[in-house]
């Protein structure tokens, strides 16, 4: 409770801050009577019908003028006669609109694609967009704030082509996963890289807060990743955050409060259906009559707390009791500004989840300072620093699984209101509420982070700039897990305590050449070389006990306990050393040439191959700037480019090539000794993973900018895949790690933004993304031969479902048929694949796979006068997916509670799930009835807002006020949801986060729909 009050002492505090501060910076703060100034002009600019912030808005013949700020939103003072207002942006045709007296003057500027001088992130620089020769997808700041997401990573879902991002359920702090371009390695990470203001991390972005960053790039083909070397062979995503602008100080005061529930779950059986269902189970094996139920009949049966309940007619719902109303906040102050020598952007952000589970949320404070000095006319410094702080509870824990499989007939509570630890006599299943009782259950993890990106800049002549960059980052993470005695797991014995913690120190230090000369002014030619060095310690330590003496201890105090059941500690480190050179030439702004040559020495890898070389080479062709299109009117731009190159992979865990000891035990003289003996058999030949990648692209832009977009095809091979191969256990080995195989992905990428109404006062835009790719695998160790042990198949994706396929139940028609197959009516009937009578393991067949036949995205936003409208829609189609839920919750036994499924009965002869049958602990070919079709349309986001008028917003000592309300994914359309029951189908394509690849289980929280409202505020 205490704790419960400081945070909203420090939430009203920050609001307090933003409100003085707003008052002491806003302009009425400074307005005199005798202030000529006396019209005032305000309105919104947009571009293909979005706010376009940091427009310049000039009053013709004079220096007087402002900005948009981050909503598009302006409001200028002017003297007290007629003039005209210029509006400016880098990129579009300049608009002058004439006034006569104070206004609201709305503005939707073009594209000026002859004269686009727009930049693009690129990776250690920038580029003109219309230079840019590699396959990139930009998002904005303003579709990342769009939704009130956790995660800087779920922004990109359905908003770039070639990346897949799925999220496996709600649980608070949990992340997304991201594919680029799909997955080519089984067991390297299959994980993009990622840089935050110009520093390749290893710690991940999941501490970033989403409202710090101004853009976010996704490198996807070779010409575009291969200056990362070995880290960009999965795709590299480039997040740049806010940083300040010289001129006046802005204040922001950002917040969304909203509210989360359930969105469906899945059903068990009630009370009454769990007791038909124990009946059935019985019936089928003859002790129990056919027919309805009776007292006598069920007495033989039952227990007599389940008599009692059935009865009486209770029954309790224990999947209810664990599910709440959850709870979604952020708030972030914000300042920025400068002069013209030195320039800030700070901010402070408070973030809590809690989630629709119980014992399940996230709370991260986040600070962040970006400061850019000049000191003089040749040099720079400047940082990017980050602080984080986040507490998240439940990681590991969730208590659906137990509420799922507990008898609805037993007593929940005590007479005298207490929980009943043993609601039946079943010997292995105690009360699930018991759970979620304060102090029962711990699982709290506790992360503290420092990131720098600290940089000096010097021009050293003409063109010639050398740049240092130097990137620590430290993350200190703690996690406490306590199970008190009256849980499930310990059953009134012991309590039991745990402790993990680890210590991560990365540094990286790059020192960069750039070189920039125009010959003959139709010659353009940039160099960029590149020397860095990346290094990383990981520390980790914990300790387990039995046996805590108080359980108000929890893990605190771990020495006390009885026993210790384990302790580690363990130390791993490696180092990167790169060289990079890329070169750009351009000629007449028509012909494109990008050349990069990338080496990499490894830690990771053997002595014999430390070092791989990463060449990539691309071509562009700005067709549109040829004379024989000068009469093409329609077209305002197009540009052809293609590129191959040859990137690598490192993701390993250290040591894989290296011979290694471990730890055994043995009898000395009757004595227990330890020894050590040779635990792994040492690879330096091991080598880099190569990808090979081919990259076609079509940029274009129609119509006076009212079609744009890109198309891509591309082709990537990858080679001496990083995997462990198997040996004979008679050698005392189980394998050893080495390259082998290859796998290739291919696939076509479209992104279109069409501005479908420009009417001034009303526009309306939409984008759509698609997606489709295809991942193969083409050789393994015996060449193109299957290699069915490990799941893995010649033309098939990297992992695939196989296993029997399910056609349906045995019915009484088909009861002579069965006894063929040694089965019966009511049972499982699956797939004899050849033929031959029987179902062995030569019936399994390849059912399907989690990767998706394509993905894709709509948004559409639409704006009228001061209001503002967006939906976002996503969709995946084609995948399979595997419900855990329809095995471990669906034993269709009779002794514990079970799904509630269609299941067969002689008078339901249903063809959905077989018979319940009390002998048999899993129906027969059980796995058969876990495979579902995956496919899923979501509604991920619907944001209404209104911009208060400016005249409105000044009384309150504003500049500009923005209040909205949003819903994020109020629908999801999937077969999974309407026929079978279950939650949502979304699903991580590989094993990620606790749960398998493609599977959905109890440990995935159910989705969720989120009501929020929230405030844009700028003083």
């Amino acid at each position: 409770m205490k704790k419960s009050i400081h945070l909203w002492q420090a939430r009203l505090c920050l609001l307090l801050i933003g409100i003085v501060t707003g008052s002491m910076f806003s302009p009425a703060a400074f307005a005199t009577e005798a202030n000529p100034f006396a019209w005032q002009i305000t309105g919104k600019v947009t571009l293909k019908g979005e706010a376009l912030p940091g427009v310049a808005v000039v009053l013709k013949g004079t220096t007087v003028g402002t900005s948009t700020d981050t909503e598009g939103n302006y409001t200028l003072s002017v003297p007290e006669s007629p003039g005209t207002l210029i509006f400016s942006f880098i990129g579009t045709t300049a608009k002058e609109m004439p006034f006569t007296g104070p206004a609201t003057i709305n503005v939707s500027l073009t594209e000026d694609s002859k004269a686009l001088q727009e930049v693009q992130v690129v990776g250690y620089g920038t580029q003109k967009k219309s230079q840019v020769t590699g396959a990139i997808s930009s998002l904005s700041s303003r579709e990342i704030s769009e939704m009130p997401i956790t995660n800087a990573r779920q922004a990109i879902q359905g908003r770039a082509a070639g990346v897949d991002v799925v999220q496996a359920g709600s649980k608070p702090g949990a992340g997304p996963q991201i594919r680029i371009r799909g997955r080519r390695s089984f067991n390297a990470s299959n994980d993009p890289l990622y840089v935050v203001d110009g520093i390749p991390l290893s710690g991940g972005i999941d501490d970033i807060n989403p409202q710090d960053i101004a853009s976010m790039e996704v490198l996807k083909d070779a010409s575009a990743t291969a200056i990362y070397g070995s880290r960009g062979s999965n795709g590299v995503v480039i997040i740049t955050t806010k940083r300040g602008v010289a001129g006046k100080t802005v204040v922001t005061y950002d917040t969304f409060v909203g509210i989360n529930s359930p969105l469906g779950r899945v059903e068990v059986l009630d009370g009454p259906g769990f007791a038909e269902y124990k009946r059935e189970s019985r019936r089928a094996i003859g002790q129990y009559p056919l027919g309805p139920a009776t007292d006598e009949a069920d007495e033989k049966i039952f227990e007599p707390v389940e008599l009692e309940s059935i009865r009486s007619g209770r029954s309790t719902d224990y999947v209810d009791a664990m599910l709440r109303t959850g709870m979604i906040q952020s708030h972030q102050l914000g300042v920025s500004g400068g002069s013209e020598k030195t320039t800030f952007n700070i901010s402070g952000n408070y973030f809590e989840d809690k989630g629709v589970v119980k014992k399940q949320d996230f709370s991260r404070y986040t600070f962040r300072v970006n400061l850019d000095h000049k000191i003089n006319d040749k040099l720079r410094v400047g940082t990017s620093s980050l602080f984080v702080y986040s507490i998240r509870n439940g990681e590991n824990f969730n208590p659906l699984g137990g509420a799922f499989a507990e008898n609805p007939l037993g007593r929940p509570y005590n007479e005298d209101g207490t929980i009943n630890f043993l609601p039946t006599n079943d010997g292995l299943r105690t009360n699930p509420l018991a759970e979620i009782v304060d102090g029962a259950q711990v699982d709290e993890t506790k992360r503290y982070r420092i990131f720098n990106s600290i940089y000096g800049e010097w021009d050293i002549a003409e063109g010639l700039k050398y740049r240092l960059n130097f990137g620590p980052d430290v993350t200190v993470r703690r996690s406490g897990r306590f199970t008190g005695s009256e849980t499930n797991a310990r059953r009134g014995g012991a309590p039991t305590g745990g402790v993990y913690e680890e210590f991560v120190l990365n540094y990286t230090i790059e020192n960069i050449l750039t070189y920039n000369k125009q010959f003959n002014e139709v010659h353009n030619l940039n160099f960029t070389g590149l020397q860095s060095i990346q290094k990383d310690r990981f520390e980790n330590s914990s300790i387990d006990v039995l046996g805590i003496p108080d359980e108000n201890q929890q893990y605190y105090r771990l020495g006390d306990a009885n026993q210790i059941l384990g302790s580690n500690t363990d130390l791993r480190t490696w180092t990167l050393l790169s060289f990079m050179g890329r070169a750009n030439y351009d000629y007449k702004n028509k012909y494109l040439l990008t050349a990069t040559i990338r080496a990499d020495g490894s830690s990771r890898f053997g002595e014999n191959t430390k070092f791989g070389y990463f060449p990539s080479v691309a071509l562009g062709w700005n067709l549109s700037e040829e004379s024989f299109m000068s009469g093409v009117n329609w077209l305002d731009m197009a540009k052809l480019r293609v590129s191959y190159g040859v990137i690598g992979n490192t993701a390993i865990d250290p040591y894989q090539t290296q011979a290694l000891l471990g730890r055994t035990s043995y009898a000395w003289d009757n004595t227990p000794a330890y020894g050590y003996r040779p635990n792994t058999i040492g690879n330096p030949d091991l080598r880099w993973e190569t990808s090979k990648t081919a990259n076609a692209g079509l940029d274009f832009s129609l119509f006076s900018g009212r079609v744009s977009g890109s198309l891509e095809y591309y082709v990537t091979n990858t080679t001496a895949l990083l995997a462990p191969q198997p040996l004979p256990t008679s050698i005392g080995f189980g394998g050893y790690f080495t390259n082998i195989g290859h796998t290739r992905n291919q696939g076509i990428e479209a992104t279109v933004t069409t501005v479908n109404i420009d009417k001034g006062d009303f526009t309306w835009s939409t984008d759509f993304v698609f997606t489709r790719n295809r991942e193969a695998i083409i050789e393994l160790a015996n060449g193109k031969v299957d290699d069915v042990a490990a799941g893995r198949f010649i033309g098939q994706p990297l992992s695939v479902f196989f296993d029997y396929r399910k056609l349906g139940i045995w019915q009484a028609d088909q009861a002579d048929e069965a006894l063929i197959y040694q089965d019966q009516v009511g049972q499982v009937r699956v797939e004899d694949v050849n033929n031959d009578g029987k179902i062995n393991a030569d019936d399994r067949q390849i059912l399907g796979s989690a990767v998706p036949d394509f993905a894709g995205g709509i948004t559409n936003r639409i704006t009228f006068k001061n209001f503002d409208f967006s939906f976002f829609v996503f969709g995946r189609y084609g995948q399979l997916i595997r419900s855990r839920f329809h095995d471990s919750n669906n034993l269709l036994a009779g002794r514990y509670n079970n799904l509630a499924v269609d299941y067969w009965t002689p008078n339901n002869p249903t063809n959905n799930f077989p018979q319940p049958v009390v002998t048999q602990e899993f129906p027969k070919y059980a796995s058969s009835l876990t495979y579902f079709d995956g496919s899923f349309l979501k509604v991920r986001n619907i944001n209404l807002g209104y911009n208060v008028p400016a005249s409105f917003a000044s009384k309150l000592r504003m500049e500009s006020l923005r209040v909205y309300t949003s819903i994020q994914q109020p629908f999801i359309f999937a077969s999974y949801r309407s026929k079978y029951q279950g939650i949502d189908p979304e699903t991580y394509v590989d094993g990620d986060q606790g749960v398998g690849g493609g599977e959905i289980n109890a440990n995935v929280a159910p989705a969720t729909k989120v009501f929020t409202f929230g405030i844009n505020a700028r003083f």
